[in-house]
């Protein structure tokens, strides 16, 4: 409770001090650092709803307003003398600026001053500009799209995408625009790569039934992005770009072992007390006369008969990802999974007190039948399917 007051305490405390620094900060010093929108706003915030509008702040907003204006038409007209049609967007975006600005302005007017004097702000006529920069820009990005849409359609899937952006990009200017949509769809189909997931078995033995629909039981939809697809299944329909290959190299199950010990185990404890004696053999008393005694310690032991079961299969496999459309391997991993069956039976003879805790735990345990080999097969295959998609989302392939 304490800790949650100081963090409200510390945020209270913050708040405050930016609001103090905030109302400290003069309109014409932000103006004087040629930050002039930033002026706009801590000029309008001194004077919306109050009824006497100080001089100093109206001339502080005239100021900026002017300069910002000046600034921003010079910079626009400067790119279109430039003349290159990549620079629509950035123009249209500073159309969109001074829009916005003399929409902030718009409120307070007529603005006076608490003297009576009329503000003068000069504004653009900007509808016309920020049209034509809009159907200027949204032109250069739909022809860009439709050169990339050339060149996708002769392999390059990656020019799809970036003609899918182009068009997507065209919202902020139309909803609807020429054939964007259908388009949009090309693009898409276009750029999405398909990967087709498979499994081989390459190890000398057969594999127990059920084994590989263990394994294909992945939930590789997970790994689905707005670029890629996972299938499990080959389908006619669908052009597959990639192939993901989990090929069995070896498969390995041990034989069945059987490991008995014996150990002893000590552990000296406090079992009563006993009688100090003095220099003459007699019982040694304290200040008040009472027997002086001290704790008995004894050592204890116990007998342990231990009988340890052990068994474990082993699956060894590589993971290929193959470009079908140029027949090689691009990236490549050894994957492999381990399943082991464990078991201690134990009994003792003596004192149960000397038993360690891993020895109590054991005493009593039966030992018990081994896992038959195929059983042990389908946990491997299972611990497998982790590895493999933790191999695959760690490895983060684009394709």
């Amino acid at each position: 409770m304490l800790e949650k007051n100081r963090t409200y305490t510390f945020l209270l405390f913050s708040f405050l001090l930016t609001g103090l620094m905030t109302s400290c900060v003069s309109p014409q010093k932000v103006v004087e650092r040629g930050d002039y929108d930033q002026a706009i706003g801590l000029a309008i915030n001194k004077l919306a709803g109050k009824q006497k509008k100080k001089g100093k702040y109206v001339m502080a907003l005239e100021d900026a307003f002017a300069k910002a204006t000046d600034k921003d038409m010079a910079k626009a007209d400067r790119l279109k003398m430039d003349g290159r049609p990549e620079k629509w967007e950035e123009i249209n975006d500073i159309y969109r600026r001074i829009r916005s600005r003399q929409e902030r302005i718009a409120p307070l007017l007529p603005l006076y001053d608490e003297n009576g004097i009329k503000a003068s702000f000069r504004f653009v006529k900007i509808d016309g500009l920020e049209r034509e920069s809009r159907e200027k820009a949204a032109d250069y990005l739909y022809s860009q799209a439709l050169s990339l849409i050339d060149n996708a359609q002769s392999g390059d899937r990656f020019a799809a995408r970036k003609a899918y952006f182009n068009l997507e990009k065209i919202n902020q200017y139309y909803r609807d625009y020429k054939d964007k949509s259908t388009l949009m769809n090309l693009a898409r189909e276009i750029g999405t790569s398909h990967i087709l997931v498979e499994l081989e078995n390459d190890a000398p033995v057969v594999l127990p039934a059920g084994f590989t629909r263990a394994l294909m039981e992945l939930q590789v939809y997970q790994f689905n992005s707005e670029w890629q697809q996972y299938h499990l299944e080959k389908d006619t329909k669908i052009n597959f770009d990639y192939r993901v290959l989990l090929r069995i190299t070896d498969v390995d199950v041990s034989p069945e072992r059987i490991t008995e010990r014996q150990y002893e185990e000590t552990k000296e404890i406090i079992d009563g007390v006993e009688y100090v004696l003095d220099q003459n053999g007699n019982v040694a008393k304290d200040t008040l006369g009472n027997d002086i005694t001290v704790p008995r310690k004894v050592v204890i032991g116990a007998q342990i008969l231990e009988v340890y079961q052990q068994k474990f299969a082993t699956v060894a496999a590589r993971l290929d990802v193959v470009d079908l459309h140029q027949g090689s391997i691009i990236d490549t991993h050894n994957l492999r999974a381990e399943t082991r069956f464990e078991h201690y039976a134990s009994t003792y003879r003596g004192d149960k007190r000397a038993l360690s805790g891993d020895s109590k735990r054991r005493i009593g345990n039966a030992p018990r039948p081994f896992p038959r080999d195929d059983d042990m097969l389908l946990d491997a295959a299972e611990d497998l399917k982790q590895v493999l998609l933790s191999k695959m989302s760690r490895s983060g392939i684009v394709l």
